[in-house]
């Protein structure tokens, strides 16, 4: 009898189950003439349009960088890094992901392979307006998830280096047990639910040191401020396969990530940045936020990706160490306050994905 109550609630359970949304791609217009580049917009593989800024070096460019932002934000992640590149003679391509800034399906989840297949069509269109320059993607958290997956597919997006700037690699085993049973239960039984991150929170935990920035940000109409829960769940999904990704990318690459991250934590910055094979280097900034283009010591950082695109292998002009093989607690009141305590794994957690999603 308790089995066959147990079946029984079961079955009711998967019955009531939300099903979780996510972008398919679309069908080319009739007479679509392939993916191009416009001024303020790719039109992708599918014939969507993928909102685009773009930052030109003077003159015929040594390097150009396509840019992935980050989870809720879009193309103007970039905006205080490029013009900087721009002057150093490196043109910048930065689009809006499925799902965020203008392009199509905001706020719904696109999945791994629509964004991947975006980002191949991406590159491929820059070396094709750049055939003699070398091609660099970089991507911040959410963004270096959709890179570091790509780079290791059997698909690779052409590339020449790769940028890893504080990838979100927090997945499902890296997650506290609550993480995990929260949000599985969020999005099973309210996938269109909205969550936003309650001002206690906010106030406690921040993505970067540059107070400016995250007015600016919190006024941009672009961003978004909310996530649907089983956007937060492929969100998760994602960053489990990108951390087991990181690594195996056959182009040279760099990890950066900052000591003071309180969005991604550093037990799984540490255990993906462990997998980096020579020449992979990886670079730890003392004064570094999740934001790491967009810290106060920003400049720094453009500086050591400016001096990594020319010389993979040279030294970094900060001098900033690698990632270390460990890393010491250091526990912090205030996060404790917001419920952000340390996990059994004795390193400090970001906190919980559902309340700190925007500016993953």
């Amino acid at each position: 009898m308790t089995r066959r109550l147990a079946a029984l609630f079961v079955a009711l359970l998967l019955g009531a189950c939300t099903p979780l949304m996510v972008q398919q791609a679309g069908q080319p217009p009739l007479g679509f003439s392939g993916p191009r580049l416009e001024r303020d917009a790719v039109v992708s593989f599918d014939g969507a349009r993928l909102g685009l800024q773009e930052w030109d070096a003077t003159g015929e460019p040594w390097a150009v960088i396509v840019g992935l932002h980050g989870m809720n934000d879009y193309s103007n992640a970039f905006h205080l890094a490029a013009p900087w590149w721009a002057a150093q003679g490196v043109t910048t391509y930065a689009y809006d992901q499925r799902g965020f800034g203008r392009s199509p399906g905001r706020g719904v989840w696109a999945g791994d392979e629509l964004m991947e297949e975006d980002l191949r069509t991406v590159a491929s269109l820059v070396r094709g307006k750049h055939p003699n320059a070398l091609l660099v993607i970089a991507g911040e958290s959410m963004g270096g998830a959709v890179a570091a997956e790509a780079l290791a597919s059997d698909r690779p997006p052409v590339a020449d280096r790769l940028v890893l700037l504080s990838p979100a690699v927090w997945g499902w085993k890296e997650q506290p047990l609550p993480n995990r049973t929260l949000l599985w239960l969020a999005a099973n039984f309210t996938a269109s639910k909205v969550y936003t991150p309650p001002r206690w929170l906010t106030d406690k935990v921040s993505p970067t040191d540059n107070r400016d920035e995250l007015i600016a940000m919190g006024r941009d109409p672009l961003m978004v401020w909310g996530s649907r829960s089983d956007t937060l769940y492929g969100l998760v999904t994602m960053m489990g396969r990108a951390s087991d990704a990181v690594g195996k990318a056959q182009v040279p690459t760099i990890y950066l990530y900052g000591a003071h991250d309180q969005i991604i934590p550093k037990a799984a910055a540490v255990k993906a940045a462990a997998q980096l094979k020579p020449p992979q280097r990886s670079a730890w900034y003392a004064k570094g936020w999740h934001l790491l283009t967009r810290d106060h010591q920003g400049p720094v950082v453009w500086a050591d990706i400016l001096a990594f695109i020319r010389d993979p292998a040279g030294p970094l002009p900060s001098g900033a160490p690698p990632i270390p093989r460990r890393v010491p607690l250091e526990p912090r009141p205030d996060r404790r306050a917001a419920g952000c305590g340390p996990t059994v794994t004795g390193v400090e957690p970001a906190p919980p994905a559902a309340a700190c999603d925007a500016a993953s």
